[in-house]
This record gives C-alpha cells, sequence and structure tokens, in this order.
C-alpha cells in the first residue's frame, strides 16, 4: 500500500488571531492586484487551482474524505515539509506568499505553484485541468464527488497530474503535440529546469514544481509547450536593464564550461563537452482522450521503454503551436510584434502542412525573442541513470522525534504513526528532489545507530536509489544502497562522486584480461610485413610530463618540391581490442577513462594503455597513421592513411617542447646536464628532434590562421590547478596556462580528427560515429551580448567566427586588465552548448545540424585518443573498412593503388565510384570484416559515450572541487581580490581570482550592517554600526551575524610573521568574531591587504575577500566567501 499524502505531511495549529491576519493580508494583495472579477479563473489557473475546484472568492471547495475533514474540525493547516536550499535559491517572484511555522520556522510557501485546499497546499500544472484516476484506474464522473484534481486513489490528494499513457503519448507525438527532450535542472534553482530541443534556438522552461510532474535530472521526457500567452519574459532582452538585473542569474560553477585537457587541447572552447542526445526528433501533436489504458505504477529500471501512467487528462488539449488568435502585441513586457512577421508565420502554416512542429517552434521564438518558450512534462520517457545513485545526507531528526510520541498521541491520530514511519534524504545535489525512505527497509547498521542515539549518523554520505514517484506525493520514496563514511573525509567523497556518476573503479574481470597478449610482448611478423614501416622516421610524443598513455606522436619531411609531409601517429588500439570480445565490452561500458587528479581509471588494461599499446619511446609500436602532404599556405595537397609500425625516438614534456619553440634549449651549452632532459633513442640526435619540433610548429601557426580565418573560435578559460605535496596533500592553488606548445599538439590533432570525419563519410555514410556543436543558446548569447553593450565593448554574435574576432579586439582593449578579460570570457562561455556525438544514419535527413560550431568545420569526429575513449576506437574500425574496401575496389578495377588515385581516403572524392556496385560490394565485405556497426548501434554508442563523457567530466570537476574545499579546510581562510560583477541593495555577485570562480555576497538584514544603495549611480555604501538595525518595510527581518558577511580584523591585530613549520611566508589574522580568534591564511595571500569601512564601491571595483570551506558532515560541500575588512569598531 502506497504512503499516506499526510503521512509526509507536519501540522501545526494556527489560533484564530493568526488566521485573520493571514485573511486580511490575502484580502489586502488582492485588493492591490485590482483584477477584474471576470478574470478570477484565469488567476487560479495562474496560481494552480483549476475552475472545478473553485468556490468562494476563488478558494477551492470543501473536500470529502475523513482526513482531511477531521483535519478542518480540528482547525490544522497542513505543509508539506520544507525543502532545504529551495529557499535560499529561489529567485522566482511570488503571487503570495504567507509564512508557515514548520520545524519551529518560518518558511514561505509560494502560492503560484500550490493548489489551495482546506487542510493542505496540492501542486499542479498551470493551464489545464486534471483529470485523476480511482483505485480501478477509471475516471471518476460522479456530479457529487469531489474535483478529481484534489483527490486522488485512495481518497488522497494529488500533488501532481497523472503522466499521459503510453497511447496518448505515441498519438501526441505522431500529432506534433508534444516533444521529446531530455530534462535538465537548474543547479542554483531547482523551481526551474529546462529542456533542450534540437533545432530550437533557445531551450523550453519548466518553471515550477507541478510542470515539472516528478521528472528527475536527466530523464527523457515528453514536454507539451504553453501557449504563447503564458511564455516568461527572456532575461537580457531588454538592453538597457541595470546591471543587477543583466547580472541577476550569475553563478560561477559553470556546468558546461570544463576544460578538456585531456584531449591534448583540440576542444579548447569547451566545444567539446559532452551530453546524451536523444536521438528520436522532437515533435509536437495534439492529444486525444484515452480511457481505461492500463496504469504503470512501477516499472523495471534503468530498462529502455515508456513508462507513463495512466491518464485522461488530455481531452481535446489544443495544439499549442496553432498560431490562432496571436494578435501584434507581446503581452509579457508590452513591446509591440512586427506584424508583417505575424502575416508571414500565419501564411507559413496555413499554406504548408509539411512544416513541422520544431519549424514553427523556430518561427514562434524569433518572431518573439523577448519571450522565452515555457512548457510543461506530461510523461516520462526513460528515467535518468542518475535516479540510482543519489547521495546525501540522512534526516534523522523526525525519526528521532517519533520516540518522543505516545500511545495515546498514535490512537487519536494514526496518520501520525504513519508519517514517522519515514526518515528523508537531503542530496548533496541540489538538482535533486528530497527522497522518503522507509524505516523498516533502512540497513541494520542505520537502525542500530538511530536506536542508541547516534546523532553522527548525519554526518555520514550516504547512497539512494529512487524507487518511484506517486502523484499523491511531494516527494519521491527510495531505498539506501550504500554508506561511504563522514562527509568532511576525503576518500569517502571521492567514494561517492565515483558511485554519484555511475563510474565502477574495481579492476578489470578475468575474462577482459584473458584477451589482452601474453608477456613479454613482441611486434608479431606479420604486422611488420602488412604494415608500412615508419621506424626510419624521427618520431617523437609531446605529453604532459607526468602522462603514461601515449595516444599520439608527430614526425615530418621535407619534400624535393618545398612541401612538407606531417606524420600523425596514433596508438592502433583497434589491434588489441578485438569487435565483440569481452575486452571490447568492457571498454565499450567504460567508454572513456576517468581522470580524479591523483588518480585515473583507464578506459582499457594497463598493459595497453600504458605499454604494449602506449607509444613509448625506444621500442616498436603498432600506429595508425595520416601522412599528409601540406605546402607553405597550409593546404593538404595529398595524404596517405593507413596502419603502420613506429619507432618513437623521445618522449618531449611540454616544457620541454616550449623551451624549444623559445630557443631556450641549447643542448651544447655547458649548463646543459643530459639528466633533466628526455634520452633520445635510436640513430637520432637533439638537432633532429629540435628541427623537426620547429618545423611543425611553423606549420601549425599557418594551420592555425587559416583555421581562424575561416571562421573558428576560441574561449581559453582559466583553469585552476591544484598543488600537491609530496604526501598528496593539497596545499596552494594556481592557474595553468596553455602555451604555444600546447597549441601545436592540437592543430595536428584537430587536422587529423577533421580528415577521418571526411574519410568515413565518404565510405558510410549511413554508419559513421560523427562529432557536432550547434550553435549558441540564443538567449543566454543575448545575456552575453548585453554585459558587453553594458561595460561598453562591441559584440558581433552573427558567427563564430565574428565572435572571435569581436573577443580578440576586447582581449587587446584589456591587455591592462587581464582579470577583466577573464571575466568576459567565462560569460562568453555560458551561451556554449555542448558537443556530442551521433549517429550520421539517425540525423541524415538534418545534415545542416552536422557541423562544429566552434571549429566551423562540416564534418568532425575523435580519431586521436583510442587508449581512452572507445568513440575514436570505433571511428578506426571503420577507417579500416574504408581502407581495406578501397584497396580491393581499385584491385578490381586493375587500378594502381595509389594516394592521388583513392577514391575515398584521398585528397578528391570520386562519388561515382563510392556509388558503384562493384565498390558497394567491397565496402559490405569490408565492414562485415571489421565488424562496422549498424547505424542503430551506431546511435547506442554515441548516446552511451555522451553519458559516459559527461560523467567522466563531472567526476574531475567534482575531484577539483573537493580538493579546493580540503585546501580552505586546512588552511581555515584564504584570501583573494574579487572584483565586482554586480551591484544591488540586497547583494553584490562577484568574481573571485583566486579560483575564477563567482558567488555571492548577501549584506542584506546583517547585523551591524548598514547598506545604502544609491540606484541612480549604480553606487554601493557599506558601514558597519554595531549597536544598530535597520528595519525595513518588506522585510523578513530574520537578522545574520556581522561574521556571516564580513571577517573583520582590528587593524592593530593585523601582523605578518613567519611560518616555522614551512619555512615560508605566512600571514596570521587575530580577529575579531565572534565564531572565531585566529584564522590562518593562506601563504600565498600575504599580498591581500583588509579593505576599511565605510566601503563605497561600483561594478567592477576590486575588493578583498575571505574564503571558508562550507559542508562537509553538514551538507554539500561549497566555499563561503566574505568581505575582508578591517574596522576599530569590530
Amino acid at each position: 500500500m502506497k504512503p499516506s499524502v499526510e503521512g509526509y505531511m507536519l501540522a501545526e495549529r494556527f489560533d484564530d488571531a493568526e488566521k485573520d491576519k493571514k485573511k486580511k493580508r490575502r484580502s489586502n494583495r488582492r485588493t492591490k492586484q485590482n483584477l477584474p472579477s471576470s478574470s478570477v479563473s484565469e488567476v487560479n489557473e495562474a496560481v494552480g487551482v483549476s475552475p472545478e475546484c473553485s468556490g468562494k472568492n476563488g478558494m477551492a471547495t470543501q473536500t470529502s474524505g475523513s482526513v482531511s475533514n477531521s483535519m478542518k474540525h480540528q482547525g490544522v493547516i497542513v505543509f508539506p515539509p520544507n525543502e532545504q536550499r529551495l529557499s535560499e535559491a529561489q529567485s522566482v517572484e511570488s503571487i503570495s506568499m504567507p509564512l508557515v511555522h514548520f520545524n519551529d520556522q518560518v518558511v514561505p510557501v509560494d502560492l503560484r505553484n500550490r493548489q489551495i485546499h482546506e487542510g493542505g497546499v496540492v501542486s499542479k500544472p498551470i493551464s489545464d485541468p486534471i483529470c485523476c484516476l480511482g483505485s480501478s484506474g477509471a475516471t471518476n464522473k460522479k456530479k457529487d464527488s469531489v474535483p478529481c484534481s484534489q483527490i486522488g486513489v485512495n481518497g488522497q490528494r494529488n500533488y501532481f497530474s497523472p503522466h499521459l499513457s503510453v497511447e496518448a503519448v505515441e498519438m501526441a507525438l505522431e500529432n506534433d503535440d508534444v516533444f521529446k527532450a531530455v530534462f535538465h535542472v537548474n543547479a542554483h534553482n531547482r523551481l526551474e529546469a529546462y529542456c533542450r530541443i534540437d533545432g530550437v534556438p533557445t531551450d523550453i522552461l519548466i518553471g515550477g514544481v507541478p510542470a515539472q510532474n516528478r521528472a528527475v535530472e536527466g530523464d527523457v521526457v515528453a514536454i507539451k509547450i504553453d501557449p504563447l500567452s503564458l511564455w516568461t519574459k527572456m532575461k537580457g532582452s531588454n538592453v538597457a536593464n541595470s546591471n543587477t538585473a543583466v547580472l541577476e542569474n550569475c553563478n560561477l560553477v559553470q556546468d558546461n564550461v570544463v576544460d578538456d585537457n585531456n584531449c591534448k587541447g583540440e576542444d579548447k572552447l569547451n566545444a567539446d563537452h559532452d551530453t546524451s542526445n536523444c536521438r528520436s526528433s522532437p515533435c509536437q501533436k495534439k492529444v486525444e482522450s484515452y480511457q481505461n489504458s492500463p496504469p504503470y505504477r512501477s516499472y523495471p529500471f534503468p530498462e529502455k521503454r515508456y513508462i507513463y501512467e495512466d491518464s485522461d487528462t488530455a481531452q481535446a488539449l489544443p495544439n499549442h503551436l496553432s498560431l490562432i488568435g496571436l494578435t501584434g502585441r507581446d503581452n509579457s513586457n508590452g513591446l509591440h510584434c512586427d506584424t508583417s512577421a505575424l502575416l508571414q508565420i500565419k501564411s507559413g502554416s496555413e499554406q504548408s502542412e509539411v512544416m513541422n512542429a520544431v519549424e514553427r517552434m523556430c518561427m514562434l521564438v524569433n518572431s518573439f525573442p523577448s519571450k522565452r518558450p515555457t512548457g510543461r512534462v506530461v510523461a516520462v520517457f526513460e528515467r535518468s541513470p542518475r535516479r540510482e545513485c543519489i547521495v546525501g545526507h540522512l534526516n534523522v531528526k523526525q525519526l528521532i522525534f517519533s520516540r518522543d510520541i505516545s500511545k495515546k498521541d498514535v490512537r487519536k491520530n494514526k496518520n501520525l504513526a504513519s508519517h514517522h514511519e519515514y526518515i528523508q534524504l537531503t542530496p548533496i545535489d541540489p538538482k535533486f528532489p528530497n527522497i522518503m525512505l522507509l524505516v523498516r527497509d533502512l540497513p541494520e547498521s542505520i537502525k542500530g545507530r538511530q536506536e542508541s542515539g547516534d546523532a553522527s549518523i548525519e554526518m555520514d554520505l550516504v547512497a539512494v536509489q529512487i524507487d518511484d514517484w506517486f502523484e499523491e506525493s511531494p516527494f519521491p520514496d527510495g531505498h539506501i544502497l550504500q554508506i561511504f563514511g563522514r562527509g568532511s573525509e576525503i576518500q569517502p567523497q571521492l567514494d561517492a562522486i565515483l558511485f554519484q556518476n555511475g563510474i565502477r573503479f574495481s579492476e578489470f574481470p578475468a575474462k577482459a584480461l584473458s584477451c589482452l597478449p601474453s608477456v613479454p610482448w613482441e611486434l608479431p611478423l606479420r604486422e611488420l610485413q602488412s604494415r608500412a614501416d615508419l621506424r626510419n622516421l624521427c618520431i617523437f610524443t609531446i605529453d604532459p610530463s607526468t602522462a603514461t598513455d601515449l595516444d599520439d606522436a608527430l614526425s615530418i619531411e621535407k619534400l624535393c618540391n618545398g612541401n612538407y609531409r606531417v606524420g600523425i601517429h596514433i596508438a592502433d588500439a583497434s589491434y588489441f581490442v578485438l569487435p565483440d570480445t569481452f575486452l571490447d565490452g568492457q571498454a565499450r561500458f567504460r567508454s572513456t577513462s576517468v581522470y580524479m587528479l591523483q588518480k585515473k581509471i583507464p578506459m582499457l588494461p594497463a598493459l595497453i594503455s600504458e605499454n604494449i599499446g602506449s607509444l613509448i619511446p625506444g621500442v616498436d609500436r603498432l600506429a595508425f597513421s595520416m601522412l599528409l602532404d601540406v605546402n607553405v599556405d597550409g593546404d593538404v595537397v595529398d595524404r596517405w592513411i593507413g596502419r603502420t609500425v613506429i619507432h618513437s625516438c623521445c618522449k618531449l614534456s611540454y616544457e620541454h617542447a616550449q623551451g624549444i619553440i623559445d630557443n631556450a634549449f641549447d643542448f651544447e651549452s655547458s649548463s646543459f646536464h643530459e639528466d633533466d632532459y628526455p634520452k633520445v633513442h635510436g640513430h637520432f640526435e637533439w638537432p633532429d628532434v629540435i628541427a623537426s619540433l620547429k618545423s611543425l610548429y611553423e606549420i601549425s601557426k599557418v594551420l592555425k590562421l587559416k583555421r581562424f580565418t575561416r571562421g573558428a573560435l576560441r574561449l581559453d578559460n582559466p583553469k585552476t590547478v591544484i598543488l600537491f605535496d609530496e604526501n598528496g596533500i593539497p596545499y596552494d592553488t594556481t592557474f595553468s596556462e596553455q602555451k604555444e606548445s600546447n597549441f601545436l599538439i592540437e592543430e595536428y590533432m584537430l587536422l587529423a580528427n577533421t580528415t577521418a570525419a571526411e574519410v568515413i563519410f565518404r565510405a558510410y555514410p549511413e554508419v559513421a560515429l560523427l562529432r557536432r556543436h550547434p550553435e549558441p543558446n540564443m538567449r543566454k548569447l543575448r545575456e552575453f551580448a548585453s554585459f558587453c553593450q553594458k561595460h561598453g565593448f562591441n559584440l558581433d554574435t552573427s558567427s563564430s567566427g565574428h565572435i572571435h574576432q569581436s573577443l580578440e579586439q576586447i582581449k587587446e582593449i584589456l591587455k591592462d586588465d587581464p582579470v577583466l578579460y577573464d571575466i568576459v570570457i567565462s560569460y562568453a562561455t555560458r551561451p556554449m552548448q555542448l558537443a556530442s556525438y551521433f549517429s550520421s544514419g539517425y540525423l541524415k535527413d538534418n545534415e545542416h545540424e552536422w557541423g562544429h560550431y566552434a571549429l566551423a568545420v562540416p564534418l568532425y569526429t575523435h580519431f586521436t585518443s583510442p587508449l581512452r575513449r572507445y568513440s575514436d576506437i570505433v571511428v578506426h574500425r571503420t577507417l579500416l573498412a574504408t581502407i581495406e574496401a578501397e584497396n580491393i575496389y581499385l584491385k578490381q578495377i586493375g587500378k594502381e593503388v595509389g594516394g592521388k588515385k583513392r577514391c575515398f581516403t584521398g585528397i578528391s572524392f570520386d562519388k561515382n565510384a563510392a556509388e558503384s556496385v562493384e565498390c558497394r560490394e567491397a565496402l559490405s565485405a569490408a565492414a562485415l570484416k571489421h565488424s562496422v556497426p549498424s547505424a542503430s548501434i551506431v546511435a547506442d554508442i554515441a548516446d552511451h559515450c555522451n553519458e559516459r563523457k559527461k560523467a567522466s567530466r563531472n567526476v574531475k570537476d567534482a575531484c577539483e572541487r573537493l580538493y579546493i574545499w580540503f585546501l580552505l579546510k586546512q588552511q581555515k581562510v584564504l584570501l583573494s581580490e574579487a572584483r565586482i560583477l554586480g551591484l544591488g541593495p540586497k547583494f553584490m555577485s562577484i568574481y573571485i581570482q583566486k579560483l575564477a570562480v563567482e558567488r555571492r555576497i548577501y549584506y542584506d538584514e546583517v547585523e551591524g550592517l548598514t547598506a545604502d544603495w544609491l540606484e541612480a549611480t549604480s553606487t554601493l555604501v557599506l558601514s558597519i554600526s554595531p549597536t544598530k538595525r535597520a528595519f525595513r518595510r518588506g522585510a523578513t527581518n530574520k537578522w545574520k551575524a556581522l561574521s556571516e558577511a564580513v571577517l573583520l580584523a582590528c587593524p592593530y591585530d593585523l601582523k605578518v610573521k613567519m611560518d616555522n613549520r614551512n619555512q615560508n611566508e605566512g600571514m596570521e589574522v587575530d580577529s575579531v568574531v565572534s565564531d572565531m580568534n585566529k584564522h590562518h591564511i593562506s601563504r600565498s595571500d600575504t599580498g591581500i591587504e583588509p579593505a576599511f569601512f565605510p566601503l563605497t564601491v561600483h561594478p567592477l571595483s576590486t575588493i578583498p575577500v575571505a574564503l571558508h570551506a562550507v559542508g562537509g558532515d553538514a551538507g554539500p560541500l561549497d566555499f563561503g566567501v566574505r568581505l575582508y575588512m578591517s574596522s576599530y569598531f569590530g
């Protein structure tokens, strides 16, 4: 039996005086709104009250049922339990925000997303009435029955509308009434979610818990677009907005901006970011009523199938994309729209039935640029894997409280007992809701600790799985999977990070290891005979100094015609990882290597990735090579692609290569010590390596110039590097700087990947595994343009190339202010969407979506890192099939197998030959031999690689945050300078230079702190007044301690001394702060001086701040930021 809704609720009696006060406040608010009586029903729908549920004054009618009647009789008002972090992150304005007592705290309830009934607050999606099911699954149609939007199964009130049935959604997809998309949640405000629809220039806002309708981060959902009149105003649509408004959504942890340093710099725009890609084309269709559909209350996970609950909610729902009734006024802001545009839309929709939902959405979005589309979830297609691995902290306070309940109280209210049979888990990831856990299903270790009164149980990290989420429940049900340990310790946190992202760090199974060659391994003679022998070339690798999986190497020769033959040699992992073997299955499952700063979880066993498959110098190795003939203009005039045998002569680090480029490497100097530099193997010497590297560098500059002239875009975000001591303990942070040696490798890797994409698409246009990068999010791009315009910078957003040119001009303007330029780049990365793998066969009708926006190329893939990316192995196999089919075809027709005569791998493409019967037969035979997957399998591989790459990136980011948090915890306080990005009466948004992130400092309602905001001049004056509180009308009057916003130091207590323990300069600040007497300041921050009160600041002012660790045992890891100030009046 499902738990009752009341089992999730807490009740507190309100006296009559409080009720009267609330009624007066509601009455005053309604008077202020000054709404005509004819629109009461519309207002009710806007706040989530359906017309059939409305009684007098638009309030909900009395419900039936013993539970609600008994509660009404007792004068009890029931509210859902508070979800932590929502009120902190919530930035959505409320129509009405009454205060509710909950757990001895006053919590505002947002009535806009709640349906109000006696005894409870019930959520409901906007606009459409809800039809609910009885226990039998049939619609309750009795005239005297309670409106079904209120009462669900077993007489319980529903928080959510039912999901559409399988048949209803399938019909909706066929009729273009719903879209299929991946559901994502705003990490800074869980009330905001969004879905990206391929082809639509902006994402769809899913605002409020009712509209999200039990969808969880990563779910594949069906969404229905709201009517145009309900779309919200687009942020940044008004260029003249104040800086506070423009920067309202500032956040510094950028989910979609991560530097993929493992890709050898090939994706420096972070265009190579990945996300799971929904293959089905989104459609929007009419929904018809389906009755007597079988309900799907529970279903297997993570099986990929349609998942719905029975519903009769969709009777005669209008097609929201129809343009009937549109006027020439944008109701969100009163702006008049272009009438001609409206006429064009209408005429287009009337004349062409072929126009699909995406095209109609695009026309609407482009015609109303100030509006942001909104929608709601109507069904869940596929459960997110993240449902299986949610990590958080248990809240046992309610459970402990249940021990104090007497039997007499239980007899009076049996629902009270059922409530206390549950315990709540608060996830550390704010994207997920709280989860209810049945007490009787808790592990015995948890029960024992709880029964013994062990309060430290709340400090442990616990992993749970969501089992189900019913309509009548505000929270999902789940069960505990694993207990990691204390949240303030590194190892439990690392284990939890891996678990959250579905990464298993166990060793390779014996079956996989049995696929490996025996050791010692020697190069087989047959491979030497069948491959091109390039061991006579001066080949070397350039990698980070600590790298062990050496994927790529370079060589160069000058030809007699003045051109250069550049060799790009990639480890031949496909030779060792054979298709359909257990090792291949393991590699496909892992999909990518995972880097955790101090540890690596490899995709392939170390024998391959670090030994026989790695291009180690001084030994013969198998490779997949491209020999590209490049002229002085950077044009590739000829090429050869095939399997080779190479012998690397040297392993260079980026630092060694940079020294050669800068002419700082003098091997003939007396100061040259051979032990400090890598050994050169074989018959080559240092002059050979130096000459080759300098030639490669000169050509790379030409290639780079040509690429940016063609329209490429590059965004170099500051990358924080954590420094560890010999014991693996972090002690400081610094920034990594991209140098010319990094760019050199990047250019050749990009060239090889682009070449591979072109070749495999020529041969196998239906099954090529490619990589695309969509155009930027237009809404965020407009916000970035507004930011630039506000600060006096010109930004041309018409193309990737123009954005790059604009940023280069801004860089020149800000050459004396590199921090502000870093801020600009930080804002520039936000509109950029994630790059993703895809199957060419699944997007064959949308080739315009194949391109790579940042690289400005029509085709792109991954070829250069097969030791740590499974996608590259798939591409290698496709290339092998292409080469073999080409050789077979050319032999059949009696042509010489020469570079210029090749129909696929050569510079020119012989389309007629590729379409001939002989060539197609050769392609089929080669595809079968090399196990080239079908289009559907390629699509599955693409989706899995996208998901795993994103998980790997999340692990890397989380590890960086963990070690930074641990660094702050060890040092107590770390000082840094910060730039003010936005100012307002309540908070400032700042960019912290030390960590290259953004945070907010709130100074409203801080005890002893007065904030004077001068809006006309965008000036803020902060003053200290220890004995005075400035009460403001409309404020919550919840005053915070001064130490929460300010690290206050007295001038006569400031002192600098030597830190004898580390023999380095350190600073110790004795501060007059209520909660700390002494702070250990990072020794790298001795130059940071406190500011003085009164503090007057403007946008872009520089201020000193103090950072400290937050969370660990008590919640998610984070770091707090305070003003670093000095005053005699502390």
